[in-house]
């Protein structure tokens, strides 16, 4: 059968029809969709498959290793600047190694589209010493559901997959495979405690590994060989696979590559056979680096450190065409004859009353710093409240209220959102409480994760337990709600803690008015 489907739906289809148990995640862009998908599946309700939202990514990647190690199939989805929040069990589950098959799914986002970075997650994969998969096409990210999956439980390692945004975001048809059942309990016999005794033992098994998991790539149905008649070798990782064959079609010598580690023997061959290399890949120069090491300094790799292919960016057939000596196709500007409309926070938002109150603070106070952090709020840095000095990860905003604070900054103000809070904010507050800092903190709660489109969030209705469990004075924590009309007071509110010398927590609470009219709909059609 086939289906049209995004590059997140396509795994998430093959996640389930490969007998997928779990699938663990925090919402965040370009990984959304695939746990959305999987949510509203018909096939999630008939086997009972955990599909709820988790608080963190790190708490996705236990959680997920946890159903391992009942011998169950689980999935783990994060953007890519989430594999830094769960760095410590991914990295350490390639030592524990893993029961049931372990796929976890880093989404890529070339040009920053909604990210902080560019950071490329094969790094990580490397870093574990764990196989990678990378398709090229939504085709792919279904095939290789089922192939990861195996693997994982043929290798005992947990396996990640690696989309950019661009194969995230598109659709094409998809042919789909039969529907396989859900391991059965069977809870791991093996030892995964990882004190240092066991650690070395089991480190030196995940090594002797590596040669297995090299024949695997160079033998890999996702890595293959297209002759064609230039003299200079492409080797085309992912989606860069797309963009060769629209800028050359079958004109080249290819190597494509959508498992890793890389094919030396593979890439050597090609070598062979061609005066040069072409490394085209979506993301940093990670296999161009290895190609040039691998090949020596007297072999002519090109690339993106060669300059080229752009440094930064998402790549395009039409900078793959330049680099391989072909004129780019016609240049096309949708937006040239339109005004630029920077993104703002949506009329009625909660939001912009809490930075209308905050803005006429930093108007009274010039040495007032606002520290921000990561959601749809981030966009009061911009006009016209213009109101946030930082917004550098996740839960930084209370660490870095303390931290300028602890310098001797008055007033450090910090603003975090809801879902952000519970993500990985808490543990700052509680650093701030313990040493009672002179820092003002606004939990902007508008009951959902608002950015990535109302997912549910892990603290709605307990933000008020939360601060009062890790200590917090009751007589400095408010709830406000966020209005035109209640501006004046929340901006009083605001005077008053901040002229406190210790921790001050305001919450103000009204839902996302998306999510809003999104439940007003609901309940209309329930009538």
């Amino acid at each position: 059968m086939k289906k049209l489907l995004l590059g997140d739906e396509a795994i998430a289809l093959g996640a389930l029809h490969a007998g997928l148990s779990g699938v663990y995640a925090y919402p965040g862009t370009p990984s959304t969709e695939i746990t959305e998908f999987i949510q509203g599946h018909p096939l999630t309700r008939e086997r009972g498959i955990h599909c709820r939202w988790c608080t963190n990514e790190k708490t996705a990647m236990e959680a997920a290793l946890g159903m391992s190690y009942a011998g169950k199939r689980a999935l783990v989805c994060m953007k890519h600047v989430g594999m830094n929040v769960c760095a410590d069990a991914f990295v350490n589950s390639a030592v524990t190694g893993v029961h049931g098959g372990l796929v976890v799914l880093a989404a890529d986002d070339p040009s920053m589209h909604s990210s902080q970075n560019e950071q490329d997650s094969r790094f990580y994969g490397k870093f574990a010493l764990i196989p990678i998969f990378e398709p090229s096409n939504q085709q792919e990210c279904y095939d290789v559901m089922a192939k990861a999956f195996d693997y994982s439980e043929a290798i005992k390692e947990p396996v990640l997959l690696r989309v950019v945004t661009r194969l995230a975001h598109s659709r094409a048809a998809v042919e789909t495979a039969e529907v396989r059942d859900t391991n059965p309990m069977n809870p791991s016999t093996d030892q995964w405690v990882l004190l240092p005794g066991i650690a070395r033992r089991k480190y030196e098994v995940l090594l002797s590994k590596q040669p297995q998991m090299m024949e695997a790539a160079e033998n890999s149905v996702f890595n293959r060989v297209e002759k064609g008649g230039t003299k200079l070798g492409i080797i085309a990782c992912g989606i860069g696979y797309n963009y060769v064959k629209e800028a050359v079609g079958n004109d080249a010598n290819i190597l494509k590559i959508s498992q890793y580690p890389l094919p030396e023997k593979k890439i050597k061959a090609l070598a062979a056979e061609n005066d040069a290399i072409l490394v085209v890949e979506d993301g940093q120069p990670v296999v161009e680096q290895d190609v040039k090491a691998l090949l020596g300094t007297g072999y002519e790799v090109k690339g993106r450190l060669t300059g080229d292919l752009p440094r930064t960016g998402e790549l395009t057939p039409d900078c793959v065409a330049v680099a391989l000596g072909k004129p780019a196709g016609p240049a096309f500007d949708a937006a040239k004859n339109l005004a630029p409309r920077p993104p703002q926070l949506c009329q009625g938002c909660g939001h912009r009353d809490v930075y209308a109150a905050l803005r006429q603070i930093i108007d009274e106070m010039p040495d007032a710093r606002v520290f921000g952090d990561i959601g749809c709020y981030t966009l009061g840095a911009l006009p016209p409240f213009k109101a946030l000095s930082s917004t550098v990860d996740m839960g930084a905003s209370i660490t870095m209220a303390k931290g300028a604070a602890d310098a001797g900054l008055r007033p450090a103000i910090a603003v975090i959102g809801d879902s952000t809070f519970t993500h990985s904010g808490m543990t700052g507050l509680l650093d701030a409480i313990n040493e009672n800092s002179p820092i003002t903190v606004i939990i902007s709660d508008n009951l959902t994760t608002g950015m990535t489109g109302g997912q549910d969030s892990a603290g709605t209705n307990k933000f008020e337990a939360i601060c009062l469990g890790l200590g917090m004075d009751p007589a400095h924590l408010h709830v406000v709600t966020p209005l035109p009309k209640n501006i004046p007071d929340i901006a009083q509110l605001l005077r008053d803690e901040i002229a406190y010398e210790g921790v001050s927590v305001i919450i103000p609470r009204r839902e996302c008015i998306q999510t809003a009219a999104r439940h007003a709909r609901e309940k209309a059609k329930q009538k």
